[in-house]
């Protein structure tokens, strides 16, 4: 009975260790790289409604890509943002010298609901032991659990030419504070481009 309980404590652990947030999909163009170098410079962009939410993310991606980025919210105002003027963006890109612009926004929230199977854990030897031990068992009912999913889009593209160069979607279950969120987020983002090849 004891090792019973060990296993459902050992599975409980795993499952509340599990990171909150996975790439779901990604792509790059061939042969595509992003090299950390005084010739290449990128403008993190963060879509985002609210501006402190911005900061927050824009600034985490920054030190991901240490002195080779720069946060949008130094060059672009919460109004340049929403009106969403690609004419005002290139001349930001052109006049600040950036070779490539990474755009990171929200792309869906789903609500995905799931069953929780119960589980029962009891002494099945000899009816005596089974009786001794009786107060140790015990069952706790099934349920359902509903999660809320986000899923944040990373795209990255040069400047001169205009091209797509990389792109991920990001899932991530139940966020909780932003900055975790953001953190979580900005390292699977940044270890994918590592892994693939894209950043050297």
């Amino acid at each position: 009975m004891k090792n019973l309980m060990l296993l459902a404590v050992i599975a409980i652990s795993i499952v509340s260790c599990s990171p909150a947030t996975k790439i779901e999909k990604s792509w790059s163009e061939p042969n595509a790289t992003l090299t950390p170098s005084p010739d290449n410079k990128a403008l993190i962009v963060a879509m985002v409604k609210d501006e402190a939410s911005r900061r927050v993310i824009e600034d985490e991606m920054v030190k991901r890509f240490n002195s080779n980025a720069k946060a949008s919210y130094t060059l672009l105002t919460a109004s340049d943002l929403k009106d969403g003027s690609e004419q005002n963006l290139t001349q930001k890109l052109t006049a600040g010298g950036f070779t490539h612009v990474l755009l990171m926004r929200l792309a869906d929230v789903e609500k995905e609901t799931s069953y929780v199977p119960g589980t029962t854990t009891g002494y099945y030897g000899g009816y005596g032991r089974y009786y001794r031990y009786g107060a140790g068992y015990y069952s706790s009912p099934g349920y359902y659990q509903t999660d809320k999913n986000y899923f944040v889009e990373s795209t990255v593209y040069s400047v001169n030419p205009d091209k797509l160069l990389w792109t991920g979607t990001t899932k991530t279950v139940n966020p909780g504070k932003l900055t975790k969120t953001v953190n979580e987020i900005a390292d699977v983002v940044y270890a994918k481009m590592v892994k693939e090849g894209f950043i050297k």
